[in-house]
């Protein structure tokens, strides 16, 4: 299926204006920053670069699409034959997949012709704008369950492909599983799952609903108890499943005090090993709030799907350099008020003192090599229109979310309050 026309018309007619003026192969330098992170958040993470990958790959005008762009009168057939011919065949840098990122981070550098660099814009902010914002939501949740596992469930609160791309972007920040199934099967994220509320109203009596579901799944299972009365459903649970009850999960109440009664209740009934879980509108706040309660794993939905009341990160896509008739670089840059940019190809170092990260500094024009401890942070991700295979795939995203741990780890511990505060680091221009 071609990725083509998920973009926006004026992509397509700023290509038909610079073919009919000869400056569409004009080399150009594009990067993707934003300007500044969502009140209260220390860092980002980045992630869509995998998908953003294969979506490029499959970036190809075929002969449906053309007749339609024809028939909408949309460009000029001079247009429509330079696309018809589309290959992206430029270079790609970028922040590795998983990366923390500040404001004004480069995070990713696109260099080819206008044309082809221009073209991909909307398709690039679409992927990272929503896949870094679940990303960066989720990171802030892994930070408040302290190490307790999280399971991504938010599907039915997102479409149903930008659901596949959240459970993968939760995976990427730390999340252990989803509930997704097409995520597991394309991103080989694992997945998990019992019942509803529905199965247990199914059923004659919950004794009967727990009666078949461990039946079908074994002991080890996870039983739902709040379709009625937890007390009683907690002491069905263990007389139905035994001791060696899995679990059970709770999904409404005051939950600070419900879990505190519900252990109790099971270490008494000598389930001393059976584990709770909750699900009940979580976001990191009520997960940090529940961090004494004996809460053993967290099920996220709507909070983490949504970037946690920050459904986009606030990326956009600007031209900073080009060359000129003599091949020189010509560093470009708007000046309009509260959206300036700065202009020249940017090279981002991280810079640390004994792991910890100190600030972020971005070269302009320049690349350095970096001094003893810090460590540059672009990396090829496509080069003469080549995609590097290993930042694709599932393998590509176990690799994204290896990378988040070690680039989290770096953060001073500043980094993962959430009260409001500035940037965990400064970003600085050399």
């Amino acid at each position: 299926m071609t990725t083509a026309l998920l973009t926006d018309r004026y992509e397509l007619t700023m290509i038909d204006a610079a073919i009919r003026s000869g400056t569409h192969d004009r080399e150009c330098v594009f990067e993707m920053f934003t300007r500044r992170l969502p009140t209260g958040r220390r860092y980002g993470i980045v992630a869509g670069t995998g998908r953003l990958l294969d979506l490029i790959a499959d970036f190809r005008f075929t002969d449906a699409e053309l007749q339609w762009l024809r028939d909408e009168a949309i460009v000029t057939s001079a247009t429509l034959d330079w696309l018809a011919d589309y290959r992206f065949a430029g270079s790609i840098q970028g922040y590795q997949e998983g990366e923390v990122f500040f404001p004004n981070s480069p995070i990713l550098v696109v260099q080819g012709g206008f044309a082809e660099a221009v073209i991909l814009e909307t398709l690039i902010l679409s992927v990272f704008n929503y896949d870094s914002s679940v990303a960066s939501a989720a990171a802030r949740m892994v930070g408040a369950a302290d190490g307790r596992p999280l399971a991504e469930m938010g599907s039915r609160r997102a479409t149903e492909w930008g659901a596949v791309a959240a459970a993968r972007a939760a995976y990427i920040a730390g999340f252990g599983a989803t509930s997704n199934l097409e995520a597991g099967r394309r991103w080989g994220i694992p997945t998990m799952g019992t019942a509803a509320h529905a199965f247990t109203l199914l059923h004659d009596t919950e004794e009967a609903a727990f009666r078949a579901q461990v039946d079908a799944l074994g002991p080890s299972t996870t039983l739902l108890v709040d379709t009625y009365d937890v007390t009683a459903a907690v002491a069905l649970a263990v007389e139905v499943a035994g001791t060696e009850l899995g679990a059970v999960r709770i999904d409404s109440g005051d939950l600070p005090e419900q879990v505190a009664a519900v252990r109790r209740q099971l270490d008494d009934l000598g389930a001393t090993n059976t584990r709770i879980t909750v699900t009940n509108d979580l976001d990191e706040f009520t997960i940090a709030a529940l961090r004494a309660a004996p809460v053993d794993s967290y099920g996220v939905g709507t909070s983490v799907v949504t970037g946690s009341g920050h459904p986009a990160a606030g990326m956009v896509y600007k031209l900073v350099a080009r060359r000129d008739d003599d091949g020189e670089w010509i560093p470009v840059a708007k000046k309009s008020a509260a959206k300036a940019t700065t202009g020249g190809r940017k090279h981002p170092v991280r810079d640390l003192a004994g792991g910890v990260a100190t600030s972020e500094t971005i070269h302009v024009g320049s690349d350095p090599q970096p001094a003893e401890g810090a460590r540059a942070l672009l990396v090829p991700l496509v080069v003469g229109g080549v995609a590097d295979s290993r930042y694709t795939g599932a393998a590509g995203t176990a690799l994204a979310r290896e990378h988040r741990a070690a680039a989290v780890a770096e953060l001073p511990k500043s980094a993962r309050r959430l009260g409001r505060g500035e940037p965990a680091i400064p970003t600085v221009y050399a």
